[in-house]
């Protein structure tokens, strides 16, 4: 029993940590700028044109260049993807996101490292990322990482 109320209080604190992660500058920046591409018409209208282009150049992938269509779809595809990477909406909020992520890795990180240095913990940023198992620190995924499981 005192196990489990060890664990809700930890969760409580967790809890804690999160709602100081969305009210600093960085998590009410990813809020807003979140907020600003899911009410922005135009950007939701060339995300969703990447995304159809997507899906068909994954079919089409499936045949690689022998499929009659594969250069032009790749090449939509490829300017599709600029087109919204490039869109400012877009741009500030993949920064934020980004700036987000890096904060929550880093935290995750020092939390893991605190408890050991075996403790594996997720990351996207090769700054804290443990030093042993495989070069992302998230072994035995077979996800994103490249790890076999």
């Amino acid at each position: 029993m005192l196990a489990t109320m060890e664990i809700i209080d930890i969760l409580h604190q967790a809890d804690g940590l999160a709602e100081m992660i969305l009210h600093s500058e960085i998590g009410e920046e990813y809020l807003l700028s979140l907020y600003k591409l899911q009410n922005d018409k135009e950007a939701q209208g060339i995300i969703s044109k990447f995304t159809s282009l997507k899906d068909l150049f994954e079919d089409v992938q499936r045949f690689g260049k022998y499929h009659p269509d594969y250069k032009r779809i790749n090449l939509e595809t490829r300017q599709a993807k600029r087109d919204m990477d490039m869109h400012p909406v877009v741009a500030r909020f993949k920064r934020a996101e980004t700036e987000l992520q890096s904060v929550l890795d880093e935290i995750s990180g020092r939390i893991g490292r605190a408890v050991s240095e075996q403790v594996k913990t997720p990351a996207g940023n090769p700054f804290f990322v443990s030093s042993g198992g495989c070069s992302t620190g998230s072994c035995g995924t077979g996800g994103s990482c490249g790890c076999s499981a």
